[in-house]
C-alpha cells in the first residue's frame, strides 16, 4: 500500500492503472477498497464514475484521509473501520449484498512505515509496536519479542520471515531481553544484525528485514486476515464481479495464487474423478495466466513497488465453496 498520487509524498499507488483496468468500473457498480490506506484506489474508482465505494481500513488514522475525499464525492463513499477479513459482516450492516469489484492492497502502508511511533520500520527508531490498529490492537511486537519462548519465536521468524538464520536470531533476542527489555525498533534491528554477523551487512537488504516482516505478519495475523478476506470476497462478489489483489511478499502471493487457482478449477481443485458430492463448479475465472508486475518506470518512480504482484479474477455464477473446498496452501 502506498500513498495516492494526489498527496505531496513521492510515493504512488502501486499498479493503480492495472488495478483499475482489472476492476473494469461501471457507472452503476458498487465497489470495495478493502485496504483504504491513503485512498489511492478509492479515489481512482470514484473518479471513474462508479456509483459507490465502501472503503475499509483497520487503522483509524488511515480513514482520516477519507473525509475530504468523501466531501469531493458526496453520497458515493462510505468509510468503514474494521478488517477486510470481516467485510461480509461489515457491509451487511449497510444492507449491501452484491458487489461488483473488490481491491485488496496487502501489507503495510507508506504512512505507517514512515511514522517512527508506529514501530514498523528499523529505518526510524521508535517504539516496537507494529499494530495496524494502533495501541489498542492486542499484543505489540515488543510483547512478542519479550515474552514468546525461544523455539516459538524462531518458528515465527522462520515461517513468516523465511529467515534461514531464525534460530540464531531468536537465541540472540532471548539473551538480550534477559539483560534489558527490547522495546525500540533500533535496538531490535541491532540485535538481529549482530546475530547474523558481518557478512549479512553486505546483502542487498538490511539484515533485520525478514525478522521485522515476520513480527508484523504475526502481530497483525495478516495471513489469516488474507484467508478470511478472500473467502469474504467470494461470498460478496456478484457474478461477473472482479477481484484484484496486490501483494508484496511471496507468502501473500502464494496464498492468493493458491486460492484463485483452486477456486478456478486449476491444480489443487477437486478432481473431476472425485465423487459428485465433493466436486465443485469453479467460483472464479482467472483473467490472467500469472501475476502482473510493475513496469520499470513505476519501480524507478517508487522503489517500494518492486516486489508488487497483482492477481485478478472474475466471479462466476457458481455457488460459494464451503470451508472444506480448498483454501490457502
Amino acid at each position: 500500500m502506498t500513498l495516492p498520487d494526489s498527496t505531496p509524498s513521492p510515493h504512488r499507488s502501486v499498479l493503480l492503472d492495472e488495478v483499475l483496468a482489472a476492476l473494469a468500473p461501471r457507472p452503476d457498480g458498487i465497489y470495495v477498497d478493502g485496504t483504504f490506506g491513503a485512498g489511492g484506489y478509492t479515489r481512482a474508482l470514484l473518479e471513474a464514475g462508479v456509483a459507490h465505494v465502501f472503503a475499509i481500513d483497520r487503522d483509524p488514522s488511515a480513514l482520516a484521509f477519507g473525509a475530504a475525499l468523501g466531501a469531493d464525492h458526496p453520497g458515493r463513499l462510505t468509510l468503514v473501520h474494521g478488517r477486510f477479513g470481516d467485510m461480509a459482516a461489515l457491509l451487511g450492516q449497510h444492507g449491501t449484498v452484491a458487489i461488483h469489484g473488490i481491491a485488496l492492497d496487502l501489507g503495510v502502508s507508506s504512512m505507517q512505515l514512515d511514522v517512527a511511533e508506529r514501530g514498523f520500520s528499523f529505518r526510524l527508531d521508535g517504539p516496537l509496536d507494529m499494530r495496524m490498529e494502533g495501541g489498542g490492537g492486542g499484543p505489540s511486537a515488543a510483547d512478542v519479542v519479550n515474552s514468546v519462548e525461544e523455539t516459538a519465536l524462531a518458528n515465527i521468524i522462520w515461517r513468516l520471515g523465511e529467515e534461514r538464520m531464525a534460530r540464531r536470531i531468536a537465541r540472540a533476542i532471548v539473551e538480550a531481553r534477559a539483560v534489558a527489555l527490547i522495546d525500540r525498533t533500533g535496538r531490535l534491528a541491532d540485535i538481529v544484525a549482530r546475530a547474523m554477523g558481518p557478512k549479512a551487512l553486505g546483502e542487498r537488504i538490511h539484515p533485520a528485514t525478514r525478522t521485522f516482516q515476520a513480527l508484523r505478519l504475526h502481530v497483525n495475523d495478516e495471513l489469516g486476515e488474507l484467508e478470511r478476506g478472500l473467502a469474504a470476497a467470494e461470498r460478496l462478489l456478484a457474478p461477473g464481479g472482479r477481484l484484484a489483489v496486490v501483494s508484496f511478499h511471496s507468502l501473500e502471493d502464494r496464498a492468493v495464487k493458491s486460492f484463485l487457482r483452486t477456486r478456478s478449477g486449476g491444480p489443487g481443485a477437486p478432481s473431476r474423478h472425485a465423487p459428485v458430492a465433493v466436486r465443485r463448479a469453479p467460483s472464479f475465472r482467472l483473467l490472467a495466466a500469472g501475476a502482473t508486475k510493475p513496469s520499470d518506470a513505476e519501480t524507478s518512480r517508487n522503489p517500494r513497488s518492486r516486489s508488487a504482484r497483482l492477481r485478478v479474477a472474475e466471479r462466476t455464477e457458481a455457488a460459494v465453496w464451503d470451508s472444506s473446498g480448498g483454501g490457502l496452501a
